[in-house]
Order: C-alpha cells, then structure tokens, then sequence
C-alpha cells in the first residue's frame, strides 16, 4: 500500500496561453485541438503515473539528487481560475500545487492576476511556467530537451531576449509580493517563485517543470501528501449522462480510498443526500477523463489521488464542485450532510436585497461570478446552480423595478429554456450568457457603462445649454414684431425656441429664428455673428444694443448642469453657467441647488 498519495497539480492562467497545449504535450493527447474555440471550458483530471515521468524526464534524472517517493502527479486542467476556486472555505483547495502559465509573449494578463490573488487566497504553492517560449525570433527547437540543454543550441542573442523576459516577469511578479528567479538560480525553493520557460510545441523545458513539480512536492508537502487509512474525500468535477449507466460523476477523490458499494455523501439540488456506489470507472494514465481515446476500465477501488467516474443512483442530483464524503458505519450522517451545508451555505441563499440573479453550472463557477461581483462593488441577490427558471425572472423582475441595471440575470454555462427567454423578454429582464466566465462579466459590465453612457448623452442633448450673446450695435434690422438683430455669441450656444433672458434675471423673449449670411440655422455657437428674431421684445425699450443677454436655463436643467454634465461643458460655457446661477439666486438664494 502507498504511503504517500499523487500531488493534486491544478493548472491556470490567462486564455490562450497555453495551459491545455502544455499538459497535452505531457499526456501526448490532442485535447486541445477538439475544444472549441481552444479554450478548456470543463474541467479535466489526467493521472501522469510515476513511471510515465521517468521516462519523459530520463535526460534530468541524473542532476537531481531526489528519491522519488511520490507515486506520480494528477493534474486538474481548468479553465482559468473558476473551477479551482470552489471547494472547503475552512480546509482549503483540492489542489496540492499548482502550476501558473504565463504568455512569454505577452506576460502578465487579467486572468494571470486574478489566479495569483487565488492561489495566495488559498496559501497554494505554485511554479510558474513561461509558455511558448518557442515564439521567440530566432528559436531553434530541440525536441523535449531540459532548459539547459535547449539553451545551449540557441543564439546569444535568443538568450539574452529570454533572460530579458524572465527577468521583466520577475519584475511584475514583485508587484504581487513574490520574489521570482529562472528556477536553475533558485537555492531556496521555500522563499523564491520559479519559473521554468517551456514550449508546449517542441516540448522544450517540460522534462524540467515535470521534475520540479515532483520535487517540490515531495519536499515541502510530504506531511500533506500521506495517504489516510480511513475515511475518503472528494469533489464532484461534472455530471456527465452515459448510455446505459444514466447520469455517472467525473471526480477527484484527494485522499483516502472509495470502495464499490461504499456510502458517499453528496451535495443535491434538494439538499445532500446519500447514494451508494455501484461502481468505479477510470481511464487509461495518461488519458484524459473527459475525451478518452480508449473505454473506462471498471476498478473495485480508487485510491488517493485519482480522476474517477462514480456509478450510483441519483446523480442527477448532485452538484458540481459537491465534496464527496464517504461515510462510514460508525458516522452521523447528519454530522456530515451539516458539514456539506456549511460549505455552500452563502451561495445558495439570497444575499443583498437589491443585486444580479446569478446562475452556474457549478459551485466553483459560482463562486468565482460572486467574488468577481463582489470586488467590482456589484451586489447579488440570489447565486444559484442549474438552468435558468421562472423564478429568477420574478427576482430579476423584482430588482428592475428599484435598480434596472442590477435587475438582470448573469447565467454561465447553463441552460436557458425558450420559454424562459420569452417570460424574462415580456418582463424586459436581460439573460446575459456566456461560455466564458470573465467575458459573461465583461459583456454585462460593457452593457452597463455603454447604456448609462448613451442615456447620459441622450438626458445632456435634451437640456438647454448655457449661452451668452452680445446685441450689436447699428445691427438692429426691425425694431419689433419681431424685432431683428444681429448678435455676436459670447460664449456657449443659442438655438430656436430658447428664451433670453437680462443681467437682471428678466425673461425678454424667445428666438424665433437664427440666420447666418441670410440662411436659417438650427444652433449659433461661440464666435459666430448671426441675426436673431424675436417676438416679444422691442429695441430701445426691452433690449437695448450692445446689451448681454443670456440663455435663460430653467432651474432643473441648470441644476443637472452645475452637478450631474457640468465636465461635458467647455470652460467658456461653464462660466456663463456660474454668471447664470448668480443672476437667479440674487432673487431666490436656492435656485437651481
């Protein structure tokens, strides 16, 4: 019996820097390839058994001075972050390590930073890999070699450009606290972030991630690492529907050991409940769990660490990103089903009384969505697993009636029935989904800011803006009925239909028509001599030339100005707005606050 169990190795970062590429190249699958879009979007478990490692890593064996124990690696390939952040707020993640690849390209991204801030959050200790460092001009590939050994066929001045680059991410990995170094410099493990370049491509520098994974391991988390003799634990990873086994779960069991016919305890849509296990199915090593080239093979036990499918009764239920607890005879089963409810409490329960509907296909999606929420200071209302339903219509209708903006429903990776589009489309809710978790938040953030901006130029087109003009004189063309004048426009603007009003807050008529060299226009703005008619004022009794007349603003307008628009404004219009406010407010000392 092993002492020690396979470290759990979770793999994240940004999209597209090659996390599934990378393990593809180790497990020489074609994973990535058959994904849409090439971005992993359902978590997977692939088991790389000790002996598969030797023979990858044969080239380094003899520069490391380790006894390998460990009885080989089960790597968890997410996508991003969402998956890893699900499980035991009080025990933990699931993952051992974790491995952070970062764009030699393009360094340090969004996702990158959001999954540092998750591995810190959960104390993970983690290796970064510096991915396609095959994209380097002037790189020549050298199949599978260590990093020394690769370098050693390169240029000087490819070098150099690597080392540049390692040493830029150093750099930004400091802003985040981490002291980081080329792992070949690294004397202490313990206190220095590696990082080993890598090429998923050529296979350049994986012998050396493959090994340093494995040492780490072994060194620094053998007391994690052993293997308990009682009891078991897991998490759900999907649900997945098989043709003549019905819904079957994918898992990681992370320690201990799962029987056929054992109890296990599972987290539901009604609640836990308990199943019993009618069977275990596994890949072959080196496959992967979600695309096997070859059938399941049928196991009477899974030990510690392993991707396994679970067969039993009701699975249907379950969650994904459920623990999974084997409960023993001498065990409350109450004493566990409340464990399970602790752990997933807050996010099945309403939360702020005005905030987004959120639906997931899993615990950990969900739990990342309301995080990511939370941080943007965006409240939610219900976190919810499972398809979109009527009732989250109601409570997003509900939310829209105080907050429309907030009055919505965020749905990733889960169904949205037809007749819920249309029930949600009747009551002017919006369903945002989207495949990808970080972009289902930006198209709903991009809808907000884009939408309040459009209303905000729409509101600020609707206002009657500040404008100053000047009665010239010897320009007066009729007297009255209507009197026509020609005006210099001092600052801001004047068009048909704005009433004018004197220095002393009078109102003296409103603009019939503006003509500029004889032609009507529909604005005169600042420098521009026009002629204005106006009905109700006569020259030489009313208005008089060479007197200022300005825009007379009424009082709501002129209070959204001076607060909500007042930087849409240039400065010439901003002081004719003050001198505006000033005129009113020697007659009434409130207008327009």
């Amino acid at each position: 019996m092993k002492s020690l169990r396979e470290p759990i190795v979770v793999v994240l970062g940004h999209v597209d820097h090659g996390k599934t590429s990378l393990l593809d190249k180790m497990r020489g699958t074609v994973v990535a390839a058959r994904e849409a879009g090439g971005i992993t979007q359902q978590i997977g478990a692939s088991l790389f058994p000790l002996d598969a490692v030797v023979e990858t890593c044969r080239s380094l064996l003899g520069e490391v001075k380790v006894d390998l124990k460990v009885p080989g690696i089960l790597f968890i390939d997410t996508p991003g972050h969402a998956a890893f952040a699900n499980m035991r707020k009080r025990g933990g993640s699931v993952a051992d390590l974790a491995i952070l690849v970062v764009d030699v390209m393009k360094g340090i991204q969004e996702q990158t930073v959001e999954s540092i801030r998750l591995l810190r959050s959960r104390k993970t200790p983690f290796v970064v890999a510096l991915s396609k460092i095959d994209m380097l001009p002037g790189w020549r590939p050298v199949e599978g070699a260590p990093i020394k050994k690769a370098l050693s066929s390169q240029s000087k001045a490819v070098v150099e450009e690597l080392e540049k680059r390692v040493y830029l991410l150093a750099g930004e990995l400091s802003q985040y606290g981490f002291q980081a170094d080329l792992y070949t410099n690294i004397r202490n493990f313990a206190t220095t972030l590696a990082i080993v370049p890598v090429s998923a491509k050529s296979g350049e520098g994986v012998p050396d991630l493959l090994m340093l994974i494995l040492g780490l391991a072994q060194v620094y988390l053998r007391d994690r690492l052993t293997l308990r003799q009682d009891g078991c634990e897991g998490v759900v990873l999907e649900i997945v529907e098989e043709e003549g086994m019905g819904a079957t779960i994918n898992a990681v069991i992370s320690n201990g050991t799962l029987r056929v016919g054992d109890k296990i305890a599972v987290l539901g849509k009604d609640g836990p409940f308990l199943t019993k296990v009618r069977a275990l199915l596994m890949p072959k090593p080196l496959d992967e769990m979600r695309d096997p080239r070859d059938r399941f093979k049928t196991i009477d036990e899974a030990v510690a660490s392993i991707g396994v499918k679970i067969v039993a009764e009701g699975l249907e239920r379950a969650f994904p990103g459920s623990p999974i607890y084997r409960i023993s005879e001498q065990e409350d089963v109450q004493d566990v089903f409340d464990k399970l409810m602790a752990e997933i409490g807050e996010f099945k329960l309403s939360t702020d009384k005005v905030g987004l509907i959120v639906k997931a296909d899993s615990l950990g999606s969900l739990e990342s969505i309301v995080a990511y929420l939370h941080e943007r200071g965006l409240s939610v209302r219900l976190a919810d697993i499972g398809e979109v339903s009527k009732r989250d219509v109601m409570e997003a209708s509900i939310v829209k009636e105080k907050d429309e903006f907030l009055g919505v429903i965020l749905a990733y990776n889960v169904d949205v029935p037809k007749n819920i589009e249309v029930e949600a489309a009747n009551r002017g809710v919006r369903i945002f989904t989207n495949p990808v978790l970080f972009r289902l938040i930006e198209d709903y953030v991009e809808w907000v800011e884009k939408t309040k901006t459009e209303r905000e130029k729409a509101e600020f087109e609707r206002l009657v803006k500040p404008g100053k003009i000047r009665l010239l004189e010897g320009m007066v063309f009729r007297r009255s009925n209507p009197a026509i004048i020609g005006v210099e426009v001092i600052g801001g603007e004047i068009t048909p239909r704005t009433s004018l009003m004197n220095a002393e807050g009078k109102i003296v008529g409103t603009i019939m028509q503006i003509q500029d060299m004889g032609k009507a226009v529909s604005v005169a703005s600042a420098g521009m001599k026009v002629a204005i008619s106006m009905k109700e004022p006569t020259v030489g009794r009313h208005i008089r030339e060479n007197e200022y007349l300005y825009v007379a603003i009424p009082e709501n307008d002129a209070r959204l100005l001076s607060t909500v628009f007042f930087d849409r404004l240039d400065e010439q219009s901003k002081k004719i707005l003050e001198e505006v406010l000033n005129i009113n407010r020697r007659v009434n000392p409130m207008w327009a606050r």
